[in-house]
């Protein structure tokens, strides 16, 4: 089904917009949904991997719009730029931990820009990621080499390293 051949891509997109584990759950059965009620408009213009990311991040980010109305704002890419980070602990930080502090400051990230590097790291091309988005190509490229940038910088602020 296709489901379960999409479940853990679903699963680490869902964990990259919502921290609260409950939510999270609730995220990925919205995402479920989402494709199910839309199945039947695939069309085969793009392939199916393409469309499921496609569904999947415009379901999260009407997550985050929602949970955002509720609770808190969204930041620039100009203002997670300028932020300190959070931990200053000086212990070496175990790998998951790591992760998940990566994982805080990509939900930083309004939801176009999280939708651009989420696709890249799952492996995605700047012209899939284009077809997802609806940005061209060159935007892309020029997006996910800046978010890197910025991610990399405020990570290091943070006084974490995985080595």
């Amino acid at each position: 089904m296709l489901l379960d051949f999409f479940r853990s891509l679903l699963e680490r997109l869902a964990r990259a917009y919502e921290a609260d584990a409950d939510k999270r759950h609730d995220l990925v059965q919205e995402i479920h949904i989402a494709l199910w009620r839309s199945l039947a408009s695939f069309n085969g213009a793009c392939s199916m991997r393409t469309w499921v990311y496609r569904v999947a991040h415009n379901t999260a980010t009407s997550h985050v719009l929602r949970e955002r109305r509720r609770r808190h704002s969204m930041v620039s890419l100009e203002e997670i730029e300028n932020m300190a980070a959070q931990d200053n602990r000086e212990r070496a930080a175990h790998r998951q931990e790591t992760l998940e502090y990566l994982q805080v400051l990509i939900r930083r990230l309004k939801p176009l820009d999280r939708q651009v590097v989420l696709s890249y790291l799952e492996g995605l091309d700047a012209s899939s990621i284009g077809d997802i988005t609806g940005l061209s190509a060159g935007n892309v490229a020029t997006k996910i080499h800046r978010i890197k940038n910025i991610l990399s910088r405020n990570f290091h602020e943070g006084g974490r390293n995985d080595e």
